[in-house]
C-alpha cells in the first residue's frame, strides 16, 4: 500500500487530447483492479502441471507472502517465479499464456486506468510479472506497444525457476528498464498503484496513482479492442489460494467419482442407471 501522496489519483486525469501521448503502466493494482499476481501464477501451474505443481505453488505461497512484505517484494515474487516455472517446458507456458490467460486478465481491467491507457497513443506496460506470461495479452488483445516485464532463466527450452539479470522488475530495477527504453526520453504519463512504482512514475511528466478499491468494477469485456477467445482451460474461476486448495483436497475425490459416474452409465441396466446417478450426484434433466 502506498503510504505517501506524491501523485495524484488517475481519477483526477484528463483523457482528452492524449493522441500523441505515452503511457507507461505497471501491471497489478494499475492497469488491473487485483493487486495479487497469485491467480495468474497458479492458472499456469495448474494448466501446464496439474495439482501436484499446484500443491507446491500453494505450499511455497506463505513463504512468498513473509518475503514479500517482511523482506522484500522481489524477494517474493521470485519464490512464486521458482515455485511455478522450475522444469517447464518454454513452449508449454507460451501456449498457457496465449490461450488461457487473457481470458482472466481481461476480466479484471481497471477501468480509471482503462480509460486514460485507451487514450494515449503509444502504450507501454511495465510489470514485475514474468514478460512470457503477459506479454500475448497485452500486445494481441489490448494492442500494448511495449512489454517490459521480468525475465526467467532457461536452459535447453526449460525455464530454470530463476530470473535474469537485472532482477525481478520492481523499485529501482523497474525505474532502470524504463531508463534503457526510452533513454532520454521522458514518457508523458506513468501510472502505479505502489510506493515502489513511484522511481519509474518520477522519470515521466506526470504521475498517477490508481489506489485499492475493492468496490471497483471491471471493464466490460465486449470493451476490448479485440474479442477474448478462450482456446483452453480446465479452470473457470481465477484460482485464488483458498480455491488452489479446495481443486487440491477435491482432486482425491473428484477422480474415483468420475470413474465411478463413467462405470455406472455404461455397465448398469437402463432402469437403474437414473437413480445410479441420481446417488453419485449427476443431475438428469
Amino acid at each position: 500500500m502506498v503510504t505517501s501522496n506524491p501523485f495524484p489519483t488517475v481519477e483526477k486525469c484528463p483523457s482528452v487530447g492524449r493522441e500523441k501521448h505515452t503511457v507507461v503502466a505497471d501491471m497489478d493494482g494499475t492497469l488491473l483492479i487485483g493487486r495479487s499476481s497469485f491467480p495468474y501464477f497458479a492458472l499456469v501451474a495448474f494448466e501446464v502441471s496439474g495439482v501436484l505443481r499446484l500443491l507446491f505453488l500453494l505450499l511455497a505461497s506463505p513463504l512468498a507472502g513473509l518475503l514479500y512484505y517482511f523482506v522484500s517484494e522481489s524477494a517474493g515474487i521470485q519464490v512464486l517465479i521458482f515455485a511455478t516455472f522450475v522444469g517447464m517446458k518454454v513452449s508449454d507456458i507460451e501456449s498457457v499464456a496465449r490461450a488461457v490467460l487473457p481470458k482472466f486478465y481481461s476480466s479484471d481491467l481497471h477501468p480509471e486506468s482503462w480509460r486514460l491507457f485507451t487514450s494515449c497513443g503509444k502504450r507501454c506496460v511495465l510489470t514485475a510479472n514474468p514478460r512470457i506470461m503477459v506479454e500475448a495479452f497485452l500486445k494481441d488483445l489490448l494492442g500494448v506497444d511495449m512489454v517490459l516485464g521480468t525475465e526467467i532463466g532457461t536452459y535447453k527450452g526449460r525455464a530454470t525457476g530463476f530470473v535474469c539479470k537485472p532482477g525481478v522488475l520492481v523499485g529501482k530495477n523497474k525505474a532502470d528498464a524504463l531508463k534503457k527504453a526510452f533513454g532520454e526520453t521522458k514518457p508523458d504519463v506513468g501510472l502505479g498503484d505502489r510506493h515502489t512504482d513511484i522511481p519509474f512514475m518520477a522519470m515521466c511528466k506526470e504521475g498517477y496513482l490508481v489506489p485499492p478499491n475493492p468496490e471497483t468494477k471491471a471493464v466490460a469485456i465486449e470493451k476490448l479492442p479485440k474479442p477474448v477467445i478462450f482456446h483452453d482451460g480446465r479452470l473457470v474461476q481465477k484460482p485464488t489460494p483458498l480455491m488452489a486448495l479446495l481443486i487440491i483436497l477435491w482432486t482425491p475425490i473428484g477422480f474415483p467419482l468420475a470413474c465411478l459416474r463413467i462405470a455406472a452409465g455404461s455397465l448398469l441396466p437402463m432402469s437403474i442407471v437414473y437413480y445410479a446417478f441420481w446417488a453419485l450426484g449427476v443431475r438428469v434433466t
